[in-house]
């Protein structure tokens, strides 16, 4: 083959190549109308701080408290507002999906009057959760299928256990998965003294990832897909477990699996989690590799001691007799997604 030939061939399987990651490109926009994020402008400009007038306050992770409070979504900053500066902004759908829960009484949640969309669509299917609601938009209902950008309600500041100021309304936005669709038993299990009134839909069971981190890898293409985004996650920890369980979060989310499950079984799971507790990776493991493991007793086999050390809203590992023990964070994690006691 001549040069000339194989450059043109080449040019033709990067342009082939290019098309297909054009054609399984995420379709997502901001939620709000506020145009800052897209138009490349300051933080200040599209995030609402959380009254330290630093907006980094209302941005996600360990921004709070000194760095001990973990904030697990953003907070969209209000634009337009009525004479008494009660929010005027719509919130509409990132993404096409469908409407998993409405929580309509404020009281109920610390987020308020809040929607959860999920996106079979996309790989893993991700949830958004949209909160603080002053009112939704009519007619819709759990299992109503949306179009990206229709619009969900208005913005407001509704919470419930605490009161947000009305100059500080905002859209709280998160993206994430769901742990587990048994959420109940291990609700109940807590003896929290209180009814869960929302079912797998409930906070405590939905582990987000930076939103403003994937959207600004998704808008450099740096990244194209969640597929990609959650390939490219670091790993705080690595956890082996002994276990022929194959947890929900398995087969709700396959693509994170790093080989097929064996149609024999499994005898345990090695698992990466990112500084936050998302299980973002999946390996099936046969009985030599958990030689040794006591069952249902997961084990600590990797640790990167300066993300554990850095990160101190979440306790995933902590340092014990020179070695590392399971932190309560984790803790949590894993009891939901094994079932564990």
């Amino acid at each position: 083959m001549s040069f000339v030939r194989a450059a043109c061939l080449l040019v033709a399987i990067s342009a082939v190549a290019a098309a297909a990651r054009a054609a399984d490109r995420v379709d997502i926009v901001w939620p709000t109308p506020n145009p800052a994020w897209a138009d490349g402008r300051p933080l200040a400009d599209y995030v609402q701080h959380a009254g330290s007038g630093d907006a980094e306050s209302g941005t996600f992770g360990g921004v709070r408290t000194g760095g001990t409070q973990f904030h697990e979504g953003i907070d969209m900053k209000c634009l337009a507002r009525d004479r008494r500066g009660e929010p005027l902004d719509n919130v509409i759908a990132a993404m096409a999906g469908v409407v998993r829960h409405i929580n309509a009484s404020a009281g109920d949640s610390t987020y308020g009057r809040y929607i959860v969309l999920e996106h079979p669509d996309q790989t893993p299917a991700v949830y958004t959760l949209y909160a603080h609601f002053a009112r939704f938009a009519p007619g819709l209902r759990e299992g109503t299928v949306v179009t990206r950008g229709q619009v969900l309600g208005v913005m407001g500041h509704s919470s419930g256990g605490y009161s947000i100021p009305v100059d500080r309304a905002h859209l709280h936005f998160e993206i994430g998965l769901m742990v587990t669709r048994d959420f109940q038993a291990w609700y109940d299990r807590q003896k929290f003294g209180s009814r869960n009134d929302h079912g797998a839909w409930n906070g405590f069971n939905l582990m987000g990832v930076d939103p403003l981190e994937f959207l600004n890898a998704w808008r450099s293409h740096r990244v194209d897909t969640f597929q990609d985004y959650f390939s490219r996650l670091p790993a705080a920890v690595r956890v082996r477990i002994a276990t022929h369980r194959v947890p929900d979060f398995v087969t709700r989310y396959p693509s994170l699996l790093t080989k097929p499950v064996p149609l024999g079984g499994v005898a345990g799971w090695e698992i990466r989690y990112n500084w936050t507790g998302v299980p973002f990776s999946w390996t099936p493991l046969g009985p030599a590799e958990i030689m040794g493991l006591p069952t249902d007793q997961p084990r600590l086999v990797a640790v990167d001691a300066a993300i554990v050390r850095r990160e101190r809203s979440k306790s995933l590992a902590v340092s014990r007799r020179g070695g590392w023990a399971v932190g309560k964070d984790l803790e949590i994690v894993l009891q939901q997604l094994f079932g564990l006691r």
